[in-house]
């Protein structure tokens, strides 16, 4: 019997218990954020068997220096200009009729000193060690957004929906199985047909 006057005891047996209840419950819902970062394919580490030789007008050079001007095929080029400029390059079309490399679905102006196709062109974006990354990955985005643009254009056009959407719809794990093995065709039709071909220089300190 506890003498009459003491402190009231605290019964801490259980504490560690709820202690480790209230730390599984935050492991549990707490969320991690997490960079998505860019979505690039490095080239392979053995050199092709062939040399393989790229027409200078089937490049799109953009560079960005420190101060965050943008060339686009060495004109000074806004940033909200870019996409429409990268569209016209890559939906050029510019190689004959009867060529190989003649592209049926292009609706560009088929200015024979662009680009011969989508499968022949490449954009090449080079930029200064200073350039802000807010500067950079807003480039990123908008010649993304390029190849999105036509992609769409194209989907509609064979599919009547988005490329985005069929392309978000194949990369989602719930998809059912049936539907993925549906839209993985489509997908990879639509990805020939605007292929990304989007390359990084080497990064100037100028």
């Amino acid at each position: 019997m506890p003498k009459r006057g003491a402190p009231p005891e605290v019964n801490a047996g259980s504490m560690a218990d709820i202690a480790f209840l209230l730390l599984i419950f935050f492991l549990v819902t707490t969320t991690i954020e997490t960079d998505a970062g860019l979505d690039r394919m490095l080239p392979p580490i053995e050199p092709p068997d062939t040399d393989v030789i790229i027409k200078q007008k089937n490049i799109f050079q953009v560079s960005i220096n420190r101060d965050g001007q943008l060339l686009a095929d060495e004109e000074l080029t806004n940033i909200q200009d870019l996409r429409e400029k990268a569209k016209a390059f890559l939906d050029n079309g510019g190689a004959p009729s009867g060529s190989p490399d003649y592209c049926s679905y292009c609706k560009g102006k088929r200015d024979p000193s662009s680009s011969d196709s989508p499968a022949k062109a490449i954009i090449s974006l080079k930029n200064d060690r200073e350039t802000k990354y807010g500067t950079y990955i807003t480039v990123q985005n908008e010649l993304v957004g390029a190849y999105n643009d036509l992609r769409n254009r194209e989907a509609q056009r064979l599919y009547k929906k988005d490329f985005t959407e069929m392309e978000a719809e194949y990369l989602n794990p719930e998809t059912p199985d049936h539907v993925r093995e549906d839209l993985k065709e489509k997908v990879k039709r639509i990805q020939e047909l605007f292929p990304q071909k989007l390359s990084e220089a080497e990064t100037t300190s100028n």
